[in-house]
């Protein structure tokens, strides 16, 4: 009737009287429904009609926060320090005045002083909890946010942030610790259940979390996170038709999600069903078509398959998405050298070097695709780079001898064979299947066969 009356004021003109009571309940419903402009009305109008009203003039503070006014926020909190010395909001305000210049330590100390005058200490101790939280100090702002639950079990906010705290300090077992506790209480809180379950579940006890996730999802049926949670688990335990079930339970009860449908994709690929695997990692994309990921278990989906075509396709749509993902390009140019497309396979794997994917197989791949085609000097360049950065390998040395000699630099080809076999003898089968024709050569044999009797 209050918002009624006052919204009809403002439409007309007419002043009607309100109590600060009135005007206090008004503004707050517009600042919860973001009308911040009517909330200004509302406080002016107010201190019109009550010009020494302390709460009026905490929430004109509160707006002028909220416009980043800190100066005028801070003088007016001054004033009204002046007549109500004891007002806990005053100090929360200073406070996140302080906060929001960063001053958290002071931020700290006024809501600690804070906690003198207040009746109601539950929103300070969380306030506290974050102020800690911007200092990184977990320990303590986990204390203030499991202080918050004292006053109230079902503050799961509070819960979750006193977990957070637990995760950011690998504290897992004390973090155990504190949800068996808060259960032994609260037996029927699906959300610590679920918590409990996820601390079990990063310490790889895994029948124990799936026993807290089936608690969880027992007390609440439609608890999409304890479905997923116990999915997950069922999926680490190698269940994989009871992780489908879960998943599915979470889409039957929430809109699909690309994350369920490719992770049912996974189980029915570890089963060995690749047609329902392709399905799902399909249904996948289609729900999220920027989801490279989607794109790329179809890829290594069809690369089972042999579908060597379809597979080209779909990392494709993969690399438009994201061109710089060098997994993607390696899996590009090994899809090239299945068909029998090394030019576009060189293309590949010199992007990936150009990514910065320095991966010696990454040298070696492009090396092997190049001798292919016949760039001799090509190779040579490449495994010169490789080199500098893997200065003592075997599948270098025996490269660069092979290449050598392919280039009728004969003793250049002896001298990186000596330094081949001196790493590792028996690896020389590279140059047999690399360098057939080098392989035979007489001079070739013999540093072979010396190395391989001082070896014996």
């Amino acid at each position: 009737m209050s918002l009624s009356k006052f919204e009809s004021m403002l439409k007309t003109n007419h002043v009607y009287f309100f109590d600060s009571v009135e005007f206090e309940e008004i503004i707050h419903h517009y600042l919860d429904t973001g009308k911040h402009a009517l909330a200004k009305k509302a406080v002016k109008l107010g201190l019109e009609q009550h010009p020494s009203a302390v709460i009026l003039k905490l929430l004109k503070v509160e707006l002028f926060i909220f416009e980043d006014k800190l100066e005028k926020a801070s003088q007016l909190l001054n004033e009204i320090a002046i007549i109500a010395p004891y007002n806990d909001e005053v100090f929360i305000q200073k406070a996140t005045i302080c906060s929001k210049n960063n001053e958290h330590t002071a931020a700290i100390t006024l809501l600690e002083e804070s906690l003198v005058y207040t009746n109601d200490p539950g929103d300070i101790w969380s306030l506290l909890g974050m102020e800690h939280l911007y200092l990184d100090d977990f320990t303590n702002a986990g204390i203030n946010f499991a202080k918050c639950l004292t006053l109230d079990t079902e503050d799961y906010a509070s819960l979750y942030n006193v977990v957070y705290c637990f995760d950011m300090e690998n504290k897992h077992e004390e973090a155990i610790d504190f949800l068996t506790k808060f259960i032994d209480k609260n037996p029927y809180c699906e959300v610590a259940w679920h918590q409990l379950g996820r601390q079990f579940f990063v310490l790889k006890a895994y029948p124990k979390a799936l026993q807290a996730f089936d608690f969880a999802v027992l007390i609440d049926e439609d608890f999409i996170g304890g479905y997923l949670e116990k999915a997950k688990t069922l999926e680490c335990l190698k269940r994989y038709e009871e992780a489908i079930d879960n998943y599915l339970v979470t889409i039957e009860l929430d809109d699909p999600t690309a994350f369920a449908y490719i992770r049912v994709g996974a189980c029915f690929e570890e089963l060995g069903t690749m047609d329902l695997a392709i399905q799902y990692y399909k249904k996948a994309v289609h729900e999220d078509p920027l989801l490279e990921k989607g794109w790329f278990l179809l890829t290594n989906a069809y690369c089972k398959e042999k579908a060597y075509q379809k597979a080209l396709y779909y990392i494709n749509k993969a690399l438009e998405i994201d061109e710089f993902n060098t997994v993607y390009w390696r899996k590009y140019g090994e899809l090239h050298i299945k068909l029998d497309l090394y030019e576009e396979a060189v293309k590949a794997f010199n992007t990936c070097l150009e990514l910065e994917d320095d991966a010696l197989e990454m040298y070696i791949a492009l090396v092997d695709v190049l001798l292919f085609l016949g760039d001799y000097n090509d190779a040579l360049k490449i495994l010169v780079r490789a080199k500098n950065t893997y200065k003592e390998v075997a599948e270098i040395e025996y490269r660069m001898c092979g290449l050598f000699f392919l280039l009728h630099q004969e003793e250049t080809s002896l001298l990186h064979l000596k330094n081949a076999v001196a790493l590792d003898v028996g690896y020389h089968a590279v140059i047999k299947e690399l360098y057939p024709i080098v392989f035979k050569n007489p001079k070739i044999q013999t540093v072979i066969t010396a190395y391989k009797k001082a070896t014996e």
